[in-house]
């Protein structure tokens, strides 16, 4: 007699169901999509998992939304981590965003649910379908975070933000030698803000790309490459702090400056080794801690990429929206100030201090500076002039640097990020 306990599941349900482990992960572990991937991904492959993941980004991007919609045809709210809710927010967001035809999409879902309640998700699913469902043109982010930036930044940021996470972001470049800007956009086309940068449209897969292979050029957002180029032009030893996986060190590198580049985790120090080697760049890499490691002497520069929740890249990681709470921020806040004090000994008189985190929360960054000022007169800001910066992002009266939602807002947007540049007396 056949054995039908391990008959595999129908077509489309592996990659469902795939995406509700990596939901499950998200929502209720507080871990990182990305993180999450190769696990919850382990039984399907090639197209089936980029399906999979984008099922679970665009699901995240959309989920108060869709929350809303599902709670407004059922008499009692669902529990958040049912899996009717979770099979019913698969659901509709394969319909309503990846273009899946209605009865794909609920009979891949429904597997999901055996043993559970699935004439309810047929039932909730058909009279959304039935009537004409739609989405907002603006996403609403999740409550805790609008109080959180609306109460920090005001309802025009909040609004940016929901305009900005309902979009794909763009893909900027940067060249590794600034005077073949030109040349690249020619080649890749796309549009550049300032020299050694370029942002793409539509295009083909990176590794793909012409330049990739031979090291011209690196992904990087526009934002995240602000703080390396706040220090010129090498002249003399720099420190990056927290580097992996690398795409500061690599803009040091190239700029000229004789690099040390400190990252703790194993794995990312992997991908920023395998960057050097493609781009044909040097560095001094070292594994450590950088609350246990110190350097030889005092460096000429240094860049602290500091740890932190990493809200500020939420359009790419819609995952950090959910998961980031106030006691994750206030965690990252408070081993930022360590390394902030730390490495500000580490720095020669007259040098040159680069502070940053992708970060939209004002307690790891402005808040951060404050405090760091108050405890070390032996340093000031360092002014950043609009003259370092692209058309569209602009210094605060400080001198510091707050990219927010809504910044380059016509052109595709950029990353929140905070950047402090200090000289050390």
């Amino acid at each position: 007699m056949p054995d039908y306990t391990h008959a595999p599941e129908p077509l489309g349900v592996p990659t469902r169901r795939a995406a509700l482990r990596l939901l499950d992960a998200v929502l209720r572990r507080g871990e990182s999509l990305e993180s999450a991937l190769p696990a919850a991904t382990r039984a399907i492959h090639g197209p089936d998992r980029g399906l999979a993941h984008a099922i679970a980004a665009e699901t995240l991007r959309r989920l108060p939304d869709l929350d809303a919609m599902i709670d407004s045809v059922t008499k009692t709210n669902l529990p958040d981590d049912a899996k009717a809710r979770m099979a019913l927010r698969i659901a509709l967001v394969q319909v309503l965003i990846l273009g899946t035809p209605s009865h794909a999409a609920i009979s891949t879902v429904l597997p999901l649910v055996d043993g559970g309640p699935r004439k309810l998700v047929h039932g909730v699913f058909g009279t959304l379908f039935r009537a004409n469902m739609l989405l907002p043109e603006v996403p609403a982010l999740p409550a805790p975070v609008e109080l959180r930036w609306e109460a920090a930044w005001g309802e025009e940021m909040v609004d940016a933000a929901g305009r900005a996470i309902a979009q794909v972001p763009p893909l900027d470049l940067t060249i590794a030698d600034p005077s073949e800007t030109e040349g690249w956009r020619e080649k890749l086309g796309g549009e550049s803000f300032m020299p050694g940068h370029l942002r793409l449209g539509d295009h083909d897969s990176v590794p793909d790309m012409a330049g990739f292979g031979d090291g011209a050029w690196w992904v990087q957002d526009i934002a995240a490459s602000l703080p390396a180029r706040l220090l010129g032009k090498g002249e003399g030893h720099v420190l990056d702090l927290c580097a992996a996986p690398g795409g500061k060190t690599l803009q040091l590198a190239s700029a000229g400056w004789t690099v040390t580049s400190v990252d703790n985790s194993q794995s990312r120090i992997k991908r920023l080794r395998e960057n050097l080697y493609r781009t044909h760049l040097k560095a001094e890499v070292v594994n450590a801690d950088i609350l246990e490691w110190a350097p030889s002497e005092p460096a000429d520069a240094i860049l602290i990429d500091a740890p932190c929740s990493a809200t500020g890249i939420f359009r790419r990681h819609p995952d950090v929206l959910h998961r980031v709470r106030p006691s994750i921020i206030a965690e990252t806040a408070a081993l930022q100030a360590r390394i902030f004090a730390r490495a500000a000994d580490w720095v020669k008189p007259g040098g040159t201090l680069v502070y940053a985190t992708c970060s939209l929360e004002p307690s790891e960054g402005e808040a951060q500076l404050d405090a760091f000022l108050a405890a070390r007169s032996d340093y000031t800001i360092a002014p950043i002039d609009q003259s370092e910066l692209p058309a569209g992002i602009t210094p605060t009266e400080a001198g510091t640097l707050r990219t927010l939602p809504g910044m380059l807002a016509d052109q595709g947007g950029c990353d929140g990020f905070f950047i402090a540049r200090l000289k050390r007396s």
